[in-house]
């Protein structure tokens, strides 16, 4: 800077100039000279005590606790995953079967004709084919599908289970042959069918895992001592080809159904392929409620479509968009209640079976036939499910990479003896989220300093993930043990963006079974040597708190760790503190902070102490932590002391996006949290200012702390240059904390120091507004 862009700092009161700086003369007795931010003997306070050289628990005072292995994370992730588990649902259990029908009691219900039997084999009765006419709905490109059959006399339609695929092959059969339809067996296969019946249109479903699952090469060893599909067990081309000529020689039609996936990516490549997109919902509803209404009064039909668009419907079906079974499901159950047979109440609780059906009928037989070979398509595409549940909203190369990694611990659950590789040019990014009823958008992922744009993939539900969860972590029991590995190996992944993912799904699943969850999840994660994994214990404790009944047990579970004596169960009780619901409140978590440092005498375990009580001070009761400050310091304690200091230094140099918590109540700091926490508090919440800067100007003035101290505030201002909002805290902040003389003094030099840095000269304009704030102190 030149002469004149320095006048801020050279035209200040003579009595007023900062100190030069340049070494300083050791004195002969060995003491140290005091440097710019401690205070002078006469002027220490009682707690500062004796200097002790060998306490250096200021030197890296506001460190990452997680050390090099990796950061919070921003408070975006943190939300986004808490949020993913928001929406729980219950509901009763159904047991269900394929495309467009379900068992509910003892009755048979087909969704697709809005009634009737369930034709399995053999012909599809005329009546039945009236009904569906009078409430089918056209799908996008029905009449180019109609044209393809009618040219070629085969199409397969492919489409997600229960996306109304059925229902468009059968209305496309009836259409070509005068409602003479044939449903064949599903567990037959194209290569098997020898006969058709003339003039007669034929249906066959066939999953992946029947015909078309990509497996080991033909005649090896699939692992188990199974050997893999014999060749020519794969659909293909030739096996179409063979029943188109079948059927032209008969002057006959068919159709193929299947579902989403490598089979259908490939088939969708060929001649005979064609997607089926499913129709509108609302549509599919209309006409299913025109024809179950049209026995009661006019108004009925607006009544009706009122109560399905009622937001406690909506809520209680925690799904986006409805498939056409779905649609036509919800249609009877609104008759129903209009009619009298439901009452409201019992509505919504059937509603609130949609989602859950989803999930049974997603893990139902995942791993048929027993395996590994046969299985693992369909336990990747199970793996990826479960991803989804965990990652809902989170970048998609995340949430790929770990299915990938939960289907390698399946299939050693399902065979240990065998090694299982991965499949380089698999199912198609593209085409995977539709088997999870997922979509993927553009999106931004929050890195904590920055975002960065990510392709996101999420739920087509709120309710989904935890309806996931709920069926695989209740349903399965054999399905725990590869379900907590994962979740164990994610805890430890440095990148936050997993590790909380994985935490708080980890909290969710032991809030659900807490034996099973304490002994196999947190108990390994705490005791582990690993800062991150420590970090996940903290907050799945934290999350599991979350509920009422398992509250007293994660708050006796942190008792007997705070007085165990092992070093990894005392630290983690110090991080799971600090989200202020274990303990059942913010006061509580702060009165068992002060007691782990009081008992114990570990620097470093008063530094995650402090790390905690800034984490509480970015919650929802700042006032609370404040007070509590000032308590300590007032109590005179030389522990409680250095608590107060450490938090400090960690408020005045830690972004609040960072100190994330778990509360349901929106942080105070929304809107302020790139902001250094002593900032966006007072941005926040005007009335703590003077009461934080009090606490700064302490930790400034006090000996051991005031070096850690100044330093950090440096790092602040030179954040602050350059952001006018943040500047004009930053200036507030200096206003309050240049009380005396010695304050201004103190601060001054910090700023002459900023301005004279060679490599990254603080702003001249900044530093006159900061100067200026200074002069202007009085402690106000």
């Amino acid at each position: 800077m030149s002469d004149q862009d320095a006048a801020p700092v050279r035209d200040a009161p003579a009595g007023d100039a900062p100190a030069r700086e340049g070494p300083r003369d050791v004195p002969r007795d060995g003491s140290r000279p005091e440097s710019p931010g401690e205070a002078p003997e006469e002027n220490r306070t009682p707690e500062d005590g004796p200097e002790q050289p060998e306490d250096r628990r200021f030197d890296q005072a506001g460190r990452n606790p997680l050390g090099s292995s990796g950061g919070t994370g921003g408070s975006g992730t943190a939300h986004a995953a808490r949020r993913t588990f928001a929406a729980g649902r219950a509901g009763r259990n159904i047991s269900f079967a394929t495309d467009g029908q379900y068992f509910e009691g003892n009755y048979f219900i087909s969704q697709s004709s809005g009634g009737g039997p369930a034709v399995l084999q053999g012909p599809v009765h005329a009546e039945e084919l009236d009904r569906l006419a009078g409430v089918y709905c056209e799908t996008s490109g029905y009449q180019r599908m109609k044209r393809r059959l009618r040219e070629r006399g085969l199409l397969v339609l492919c489409g997600e289970c229960g996306s109304g695929r059925t229902a468009t092959a059968l209305s496309l059969l009836s259409e070509l042959t005068g409602n003479r339809v044939i449903r064949l067996d599903p567990g037959g296969r194209v290569r098997e069918i020898e006969e058709v019946t003339g003039g007669h249109g034929h249906l066959l479903e066939i999953t992946p895992e029947a015909e078309g699952a990509e497996g080991p090469a033909p005649g090896r060893d699939g692992g188990n001592g199974a050997r893999s599909r014999p060749p020519g067990a794969v659909l293909t081309e030739l096996h179409l080809d063979r029943l188109r000529g079948k059927l032209a020689e008969a002057g006959a039609y068919g159709i193929v159904l299947v579902e989403s996936g490598d089979l259908a990516d490939r088939m969708l490549r060929g001649r005979y392929g064609v997607y089926c997109p499913p129709p509108p919902a609302e549509q599919v509803l209309l006409r299913h409620l025109r024809v179950l209404l049209r026995n009661e009064p006019p108004e009925a039909l607006g009544k009706a479509l009122e109560l399905a668009a009622g937001p406690d419907v909506k809520e209680a079906l925690g799904l986006a968009e409805l498939r056409p079974a779905e649609a036509a499901r919800l249609a009877d159950h609104l008759a129903r209640c209009l009619r009298g047979e439901l009452t409201h109440r019992q509505l919504l609780d059937d509603c609130a079976t949609f989602v859950r059906a989803q999930a049974r009928t997603w893990f139902a037989g995942a791993d048929n036939p027993g395996t590994l070979p046969e299985a693992l398509p369909s336990l990747g595409t199970s793996a990826f499910r479960i991803a989804v549940a965990v990652f809902n909203g989170s970048a998609h190369s995340l949430t790929a990479e770990a299915g990938e990694r939960l289907a390698a611990e399946m299939a050693a659950t399902l065979d240990p003896e065998a090694s299982v590789g991965r499949r380089l040019f698999g199912t198609h990014a593209e085409v995977r989220p539709a088997a999870a009823r997922a979509v993927v958008e553009d999106a931004e992922l929050d890195l904590g300093d920055a975002r960065v744009p990510v392709r996101a993939i999420s739920f087509q539900g709120d309710a989904l993930p935890t309806a996931v969860l709920r069926e695989v972590w209740h349903g399965y029991h054999n399905a725990r043990g590869p379900l907590v590995r994962w979740l164990r190996s994610l805890c430890g992944d440095p990148r936050p963006q997993l590790w909380v993912r994985a935490s708080v799904a980890a909290g969710v699943l032991c809030s659900w079974d807490w034996v099973h969850g304490a002994g196999e999840l947190i108990g390994p994660l705490a005791r582990s040597d690993g800062a991150v994994q420590r970090m996940a214990a903290a907050t799945a404790l934290a999350e599991a708190a979350r509920e009422p009944a398992v509250r007293p047990a994660v708050h006796a579970l942190l008792k007997e760790w705070a007085v165990c004596g092992e070093p990894e169960l005392v630290s983690t009780t110090a991080l799971a503190h600090g989200y202020g619901m274990a303990a059942g409140s913010v006061s509580a978590s702060l009165d068992a902070l002060a007691v782990l440092v009081r008992d114990g005498d570990d620097p470093d375990l008063t530094a995650l102490a402090s790390f905690s009580v800034a984490r509480l001070l970015a919650g929802p009761e700042p006032e609370t932590v404040v007070r509590r400050l000032a308590d300590w310091l007032l109590s005179g304690r030389t522990e409680t002391a250095d608590l107060v200091l450490l938090s400090v230094i960690k408020a005045l140099g830690t972004r609040a996006t960072f100190l994330w918590g778990l509360a349901d109540t929106t942080e105070p700091a929304a809107g302020h949290d790139r902001k250094p926490l002593v900032l966006a508090v007072p941005a926040a919440h005007p009335q703590l200012a003077g009461a934080l800067a009090a606490l700064v100007r302490h930790t400034l003035s006090t000996a051991r702390s005031g070096q850690a101290a100044l330093d950090t505030l440096g790092t602040l201002l030179r954040r602050s240059a350059g952001d006018a909002e943040q500047r004009e805290l930053a200036c507030d902040l200096l206003r309050r904390i240049a009380v005396e003389r010695r304050d201004r003094d103190r601060l001054r030099h910090l700023l002459a120091r900023l301005v004279r840095d060679r490599d990254e000269p603080l702003d001249k304009d900044d530093a006159r507004l900061m100067w200026d704030a200074v002069g202007e102190g009085g402690g106000r």
